[in-house]
């Protein structure tokens, strides 16, 4: 009838085919994760059963499949009750891992020393064997043990020896090289280069000659002494001289006569050391300062001496000394308080002073009168009885540079 309503039309449509064949559930085929991780052995017999069970369902009727499908899960039980087993198994073995501390005794391995260890005082002493040998500027010991022809081998205690040019075996030309420098001949040399890749330094004999030769000319300048230089030749500005085997220079300033000065050349001279350079290689000498020096040696610390005032500078007077000059500073002039100098002494007036300071290397004297005095000031007020009681005066004062010659 309109308007009434079939519930149960749903239920009324004709179902087609057998209907006990779809009361049964398909049977699905599970293929579980742990397939995948079992060993290479059962995945070989897994593998060949479902090979198996694929040609036994390709092989039947196409009619015969459901039964073939209701019967297959007692098959597929069996293969995965195989594999199950075999992976917990597995899943066993690895439940209980290996307790390394729980059997420390079982793996304590002892360790040995062997030949590629080193402990500390090994590794010190490899270091020290492969250190390199010669810094540039040392100077060291060897022994010549090659010849070549252009230079020496030197055996310096290294892991390699050191080479040092021909150039630089000796100062000058050297005209037979292995007679002067045979095989087995111990000498004194100076690194110059450090070592290369191959571990070899650069030697030279040349450069520790002339480094002995600055340091030997450094000590006569300081203690003002006189050498005597053969002349070997001239320039513009002076002469030159070979002073140990290094190159001096006298300009013609400093020469007694400095207008026929190309004659000196081959002539000897008594020179003094003016100017003593290592880093600038710088020899300078004097002729005129070896005469002042030379007046110098007659002279000592505490000496009256008597000579002429030449110059008032704002600093002291210069006195001349016969040949010499030295200095009257006016700190050592009085012992009172001077408003000019030229109130003391003027130019040429011949005046007497005590020698206080004598610089060889500078070519200086040092000059007081304030010593001669009795009072502070005496100088100024009395200059006159000063000057006539100097002899006298001058013994009251050896004393003090006496002792001052036993301090120094």
């Amino acid at each position: 009838m309109k308007g009434v309503s079939n519930k149960d039309a749903q239920n009324d449509r004709e179902i087609k085919g057998n209907k006990k064949d779809f009361k049964k559930p398909i049977q699905v085929l599970h293929i579980n994760k742990k397939d995948t991780i079992s060993n290479s052995s059962n995945t070989k017999e897994i593998i060949d059963n479902k090979q198996v069970l694929e040609k036994e369902i390709t092989t039947s009727d196409m009619s015969t499949k459901p039964e073939i499908i209701n019967n297959s899960p007692k098959l597929i039980d069996k293969i995965e009750n195989q594999h199950n087993t075999s992976d917990n198994l597995n899943v066993k073995n690895l439940e209980k891992p290996i307790n390394f501390q729980q059997e420390d005794k079982d793996f304590l391995v002892e360790r040995k020393v062997d030949e590629f260890d080193f402990d500390e005082t090994a590794f010190l002493e490899a270091l020290n064997e492969n250190e390199p040998v010669g810094a540039t500027g040392e100077m060291i010991e060897g022994k010549i043990i090659a010849t070549e022809s252009d230079g020496l081998y030197i055996d310096i205690g290294g892991k390699a020896p050191g080479f040092m040019p021909k150039k630089e075996c000796a100062l000058g030309v050297i005209t037979d090289f292995k007679e002067k420098f045979p095989i087995g001949l111990e000498m004194q040399v100076l690194v110059i280069k450090e070592q290369n890749a191959d571990g070899m330094v650069t030697l030279s004999a040349r450069a520790l000659i002339l480094r002995k030769s600055w340091e030997k000319v450094s000590a006569s300048a300081k203690d003002g002494e006189l050498i005597e230089v053969l002349i070997n030749g001239f320039n513009r500005g002076g002469l030159t001289c070979d002073v140990d085997g290094l190159r001096g220079f006298i300009p013609r300033s400093q020469l007694e006569d400095g207008q026929d000065y190309q004659s000196l050349v081959n002539k000897n001279l008594k020179v003094a050391f003016l100017e003593v350079n290592p880093e600038l290689r710088k020899l300078v000498l004097s002729e005129k300062k070896a005469l002042l020096v030379s007046k110098f040696s007659n002279l000592e610390l505490g000496q009256l001496i008597e000579g002429e005032v030449l110059a008032i500078k704002p600093y002291g007077f210069f006195i001349d000394l016969g040949g010499a000059s030295g200095l009257l500073h006016q700190s050592s002039i009085t012992n009172g308080s001077i408003r000019t100098l030229r109130e003391i002494f003027i130019e040429g007036e011949i005046i007497k002073a005590l020698i206080t300071e004598i610089d060889l290397e500078r070519g200086r004297i040092g000059l007081n009168t304030a010593l001669l005095e009795n009072s502070p000031g005496e100088l100024i007020v009395d200059k006159t009885k000063v000057m006539s009681e100097a002899s006298e005066r001058a013994l009251r004062t050896k004393s003090l540079f006496d002792r001052k010659d036993q301090d120094t």
